[in-house]
Order: C-alpha cells, then structure tokens, then sequence
C-alpha cells in the first residue's frame, strides 16, 4: 500500500471517529433536554388530568361574598368622592380607586332620593354631591359592565386561562349579585323611594356615575 493510500485511509478513519462523536454528544444534549424539561406530576394533579373547565356559576357563588365585603370596606362616601374626583381625577383615581382595563373603578356609598328609572337603571338624588353630577344605579334584570370584577384588585386576567373566562367571571359575579342582593328589591316600584346603596363604577365620565350595588335597602 502507497504512503498515499495509507494516509488518505487514516484520514477517513478519522473523520469517522469525529463524525461518530459528534452525533453521540448531541444524542447526550437531546437526552439530558428531555430530562430537564420533564416534569413528573401527581396522579390528582389538574395537569394530569387536563385543563379544567371554568364553571362560571361556582366561581360567582363562591367569589361573590368576598367581593361584597372589599368592596363594602373600601367604599367612600359619594359626598367626598365627588369632591376629590373634582378636585384631581387622577390624584382621586390613585388615592380611592382601582385601575382596570376599561378606567379607574371607584367603590362608593350613598343614600338618595330614586328618581325616573329606564330599563332598570335609576337616577339618586343624593345630597351634598354637585347639582351637575349624576348618580345612578342599575338594578336589573340586565346588570351590564366588569366592576364587580375589577373593583377589588383582586382578580386578574392571570388567573384565567382565557379572555372568555375571564369575561364570564365578570358576569357570573354580576348574576350572583342579582341573586344574593336584588332579588328582593322590586325594582319596578322604587321611583320616590329613599335608597341606601354600596357598590361600584368605573369612572368614564366625571359627571355621570353608573353604580352597579353591592348592598341595597330601601327605607
């Protein structure tokens, strides 16, 4: 055999050694990939069971109760809310409200006079705010917007695993508060009546406040 052949036969040997080598590195790389990226769950875990299903009607009758209270602890007085939102929205908005996604939701409470009402939504003639401010309330049977969700801080889109779910939990709380808080409210016969109500808005428009109830009674 030529000195040639020998080398040219040496070098092939080689570059199969390397090309071997090469290909057992990576097999290591992919197989200590797999291994890290693997996580061994429970048998009860949800991730082995799948992705559950939001259930919109148990997380409003579960949810709703602590709602209620945050939003009843942290509400302010229509009289001084309106003073400071008057004043500076925005220092009124970092001081009293929440933000959201649609505007700063400001808890409050008030008692008023109802006035003319359409569609279930009211007009309260509550004393001590601006003649140019409008308070309202809606008390049903349609309950529209996502401040009971918002108005605490408390649920956030991060705990949904979609918009959908988390749409549907701003109406779940709102049909829960239908059930626990205005079933009982004849809210075709309260024009006249004197209302003491807690609850909810997001501030779009300064003077013009749609309240969604939290708490209700009629005196």
């Amino acid at each position: 055999m030529s000195d040639t052949t020998a080398r040219a036969k040496a070098g092939r040997s080689g570059s199969s050694r390397k090309a071997m080598w090469i290909w057992i590195a990576v097999g290591v790389l992919v197989v200590v990939g797999m291994a890290l990226g693997t996580r061994v769950v429970a048998a009860d875990d949800p991730l082995a069971q799948g992705a559950v299903e939001f259930d919109a009607a148990t997380f409003g009758a579960e949810t709703f109760p602590t709602v209620q209270s945050d939003i009843v602890a942290q509400a302010v007085e229509a009289q001084e809310l309106a003073e400071a939102i008057a004043a500076d929205p925005e220092a009124a908005a970092a001081e009293y409200a929440v933000e959201s996604s649609g505007g700063p939701v400001f808890s409050v409470t008030f008692t008023g006079v109802v006035g003319e009402g359409q569609s279930g939504i009211y007009e309260v003639d509550v004393e001590g705010v601006p003649d140019d401010l409008l308070i309202r309330v809606q008390t049903g049977p349609a309950i529209n917007g996502t401040e009971l969700r918002d108005a605490t801080g408390e649920i956030t889109f991060g705990q949904f695993t979609n918009q959908i779910d988390y749409q549907n939990a701003g109406s779940a709380l709102n049909e829960e508060m239908k059930a626990a808080v205005l079933a009982d409210i004849d809210s075709e016969a309260l024009t006249g009546e004197t209302i003491t109500v807690t609850g909810a808005f997001t501030l779009i428009n300064p003077e013009s406040w749609l309240v969604t109830p939290v708490e209700v009674s009629v005196s």
